[in-house]
């Protein structure tokens, strides 16, 4: 069958050429369509109850859309007639952006403590610097500790200030997303029935053209803030913050890397494809290759609306690691025959070259599948997405690879081929004569390395923060910093208490126990290092206090004030606290993930049991927001990655038990995919690499990285011990994979390492880790498999 097929490519190659360049123009069209996705729910798990949970109370508490304008003078004070100057002028300035609902700042926040009194017909606007003027030294005073507006709007220090842009929502966009919360809420209490579920796609499908035109619109005014703020870059500095102003800049890096990295790597290819091969038709052949493979698959990614995210932005580049791995195979074996075989016919060169590869290329593919089939199982709803998007990957890389290569060869004619290079084949008899001769070192090498990459998997941890994604020499980096350690910090944390029963009066809005369990709960939460600001109702009630010289209101005296407060006031100044309908109240946090040594599991940890010491049970209160719901993934991606590799070394065993029909065959093959994975997690244990959804990837980079050289070592082994013995086999292995292997390894161990120069870290962490997971697969397919096969399989 294998000879059919191959003489059928070879007979119809022009045609099967013709129908490549069509699909080709096919997808071209729909990789228009193709997105790289940030936003949050690319980073959860499917039907993730605190996402749900953090969804209901945001939309309870209504928190807005914010940018966050970081001002620092550089010459003058920042009070000063200068500062508030610019202020002036940049707060205009924004506000005339087409989505602006409102632009906060310093000189138009109401300064109530310079009031002499806490009435209800008390008007915040008569008490702003924009209706004042106040003296520089009264504004100074005012922020000086301020109960609201310290690590909000001025930093500790008094050395920058913070404009707070707020956008307008989408009301039709906000409509969709209420109703799917309130479908969504019910997976509190139960899975959801199909209706449900469809419903939920319905709507989504409806909200995804808004929420589009939504992103470009983001970007935009992030892009015209920054032609804003420049012109005043001579006197001061500037710092944006804000959930969608990094989820941008992340956006912008990916896809700067694709382009500049990917035509890094692109170069390299090509340099090193013809080093090697010295010969224009082994350069053309594979870049096309992997030219058609990757423009396929982005085009059935943007005709099915598969999105890449930050997780799975690196496909590209391993899908020219798996189209160039059967590419060189190919070449290599051509090659050798066409050396061994003078007089042959291209028909008949190629036909043999198909009947050696086309078993091992498709095996290959088949447990390099499994390989990132392993992320399927890690819950998470991209991590899940990533690995059947390389397992489509693979299939295309593999069809395009086999078609491909008799199609374009049947179009030329043979031609002498040169034998390999001088310092190639030193490498290649090191190794043969290494595994030939060294096998009791070779062993104990490889036991060593095991137990080093045991001691390394013992330390992996997965403690990260998104400060540690960039370089520290970038923008994005300079500005999460400055906010993170001069504005209370950068990943919200929300606790949301339920107050209870005992604690509630009918004629009170909150009782003074219910305060006083606030105060409690807030104390703790600002006695942890990492804490950065705190802002609750109580915050409010210190400032009450304040302007009360120093008298705390009563529970009757705040709730008098309350009930006759204006209800738009009432909601301005708390209604993202306090929700008096369902006695909640919103105890908003900010992390400093800059801080030093900070552990996040164990911070969670401490703050449960310092909540259950003074008195506040599990079930009134909850934790939502961004730092929970990353901790939570982190979390089980450690659960279910980790502790279920075995499981997938099992299913692998399984699929080369069934591939090779020898039980003891398939256990001597996964045995330096095992060392590989083993090796790639404990180097990253060793050198703190943490654990997280980028570098999560890896290992099953490096299981199906491992295992498409062992497929094609083990094969070729075995059909070559049938003429001979075991040492013979494995010479004339190395004489023909070996190379494969070895030039497969060098292309892509030097064309990654140019992502070192990333300003992501999470792809600088890929390139290195994807080089040293080939090098690694190579020492082991190298020098320990081979060992093995001819001390086990002897027959």
């Amino acid at each position: 069958m294998k000879n059919k097929l191959a003489q059928l490519l070879i007979r119809h190659g022009k045609w099967t050429l013709f129908l490549f360049s069509i699909m080709a123009v096919v997808a071209a069209y729909f990789t228009q369509q193709f997105r790289i996705d940030a936003s949050a729910d690319t980073l959860l798990v499917k039907d993730n109850k605190l996402y749900i949970e953090t969804q209901v109370m945001n939309q309870k508490f209504s928190p807005d859309e914010f940018i966050l304008v970081a001002y620092q003078p550089k010459q003058h004070e920042l009070f000063s007639s200068k500062t508030f100057e610019d202020i002036q002028q940049l707060s205009a300035a924004f506000s005339k952006l087409p989505r602006v609902k409102s632009v906060t700042h310093i000189l138009n926040v109401p300064l109530l403590s310079l009031s002499s009194s806490l009435s209800a017909d008390l008007d915040p606007n008569n008490y702003t610097w924009e209706s004042q003027h106040y003296s520089a030294q009264q504004m100074k005073d005012v922020f000086t500790d301020h109960p609201l507006f310290t690590d909000l709007l001025v930093n500790q220090g008094q050395t920058a200030t913070a404009i707070q842009i707020i956008f307008e929502k989408n009301q039709k966009l906000v409509d969709i997303q209420s109703e799917i919360i309130d479908i969504q809420r019910n997976i509190l209490q139960r899975e959801l029935t199909d209706e449900e579920q469809q419903r939920i796609a319905d709507l989504k499908s409806q909200a995804d053209p808004i929420e589009q035109e939504l992103t470009k619109q983001r970007q935009q005014e992030i892009d015209k803030i920054y032609q804003i703020t420049q012109a005043y870059e001579q006197d001061s500095s500037f710092y944006l913050g804000g959930a969608y102003v990094l989820g941008q800049q992340m956006v912008d890096i990916i896809k700067r890397d694709l382009l500049i990295f990917g035509s890094a790597i692109g170069g390299a290819i090509v340099v090193m494809l013809f080093i090697f091969f010295r010969r224009l038709r082994w350069v053309i052949l594979p870049v096309v290759s992997c030219g058609f493979s990757v423009l396929l698959t982005v085009g059935i990614f943007g005709m099915l609306d598969l999105r890449t995210t930050v997780i799975s932005s690196n496909f590209i580049a391993l899908q020219l690691i798996l189209t160039l791995a059967i590419m060189i195979h190919l070449i290599v074996e051509y090659r050798q025959l066409a050396m061994q075989n003078s007089d042959a016919t291209q028909s008949e060169l190629l036909e043999q070259t198909l009947s050696n590869k086309f078993a091992p290329c498709l095996y290959a593919g088949l447990t390099t599948s499994v390989g990132f089939g392993s992320l399927i199982f890690s819950g998470i709803q991209p991590v899940v997405s990533f690995g059947w998007m390389m397992i489509v990957a693979m299939v295309i890389s593999i069809l395009v690879s086999l078609l491909m290569f008799p199609a374009f060869l049947s179009l030329l004619s043979v031609k002498e081929e040169q034998g390999e290079n001088h310092l190639t084949k030193k490498f290649i008899k090191g190794f043969t004569f290494a595994s030939l001769n060294y096998a009791k070192p070779i062993v104990l090498v490889s036991l060593t390395l095991t137990a080093l990459a045991v001691v390394g998997i013992l330390r992996l941890d997965v403690e990260n923060s998104f400060l540690n994604y960039f370089k520290s020499s970038t923008q994005v980096h300079k500005e999460l910093t400055f906010i993170d350690q001069e504005f209370g910090g950068s990943t919200p944390m929300d606790l949301v208490y339920s107050v209870p029963n005992d604690q509630q009066e009918k004629q009170l809005v909150l009782t003074a126990e219910a305060v006083q369990t606030l105060q409690k709960i807030q104390a703790v939460l600002t006695s942890y290092e990492a804490m950065g600001n705190v802002t609750s109702v109580f915050n409010f009630t210190q400032l009450a206090s304040n302007i009360n010289q120093g008298k705390p209101l009563t529970e009757y005296e705040l709730t008098a004030i309350y009930t006759l407060l204006d209800k738009s006031l009432k909601d301005k100044l708390l209604g993202a606290y306090f929700d008096a309908e369902s006695n909640q109240l919103r105890i908003s946090t900010r992390i400093q993930d800059s801080t030093p040594e900070f552990n996040r599991a164990q911070f969670l940890a401490s703050l449960k049991n310092d909540m259950q010491k003074i008195g506040v049970a599990e079930q009134d209160y909850a934790l939502t927001n961004l730092f929970v719901l990353y901790q939570d993934i982190l979390q089980r991606l450690f659960k279910s990655q980790i502790l279920t590799l075995g499981l997938v070394f099992i299913a692998l065993f399984i699929v080369l038990f069934a591939i090779f029909k020898s039980f003891k065959i398939a256990l001597v093959a996964v045995v330096p995919n095992i060392l590989t994975t083993l090796a790639i997690l404990g180097v990253m244990g060793l050198f703190g690499i943490p654990l997280d959804l980028m570098t999560i990837t890896i290992s099953a980079i490096a299981m199906g990285i491992a295992v498409d050289d062992t497929i094609h070592f083990v094969h070729r082994y075995l059909e070559s011990k049938k003429g001979g013995s075991s040492s013979e086999a494995i010479e004339v292995t190395f004489s023909s994979v070996g190379y494969a292997l070895l030039y497969t390894t060098s292309i892509i161990t030097i064309g990654f390492a140019l992502l070192s120069f990333s300003d992501f870290v999470p792809s600088i962490m890929f390139g290195l880790l994807t080089g040293l997971a080939m090098l690694l697969a190579l020492f082991t397919d190298s020098t320990l498999l081979p060992v093995l096969l001819k001390r086990f399989i002897k027959h």
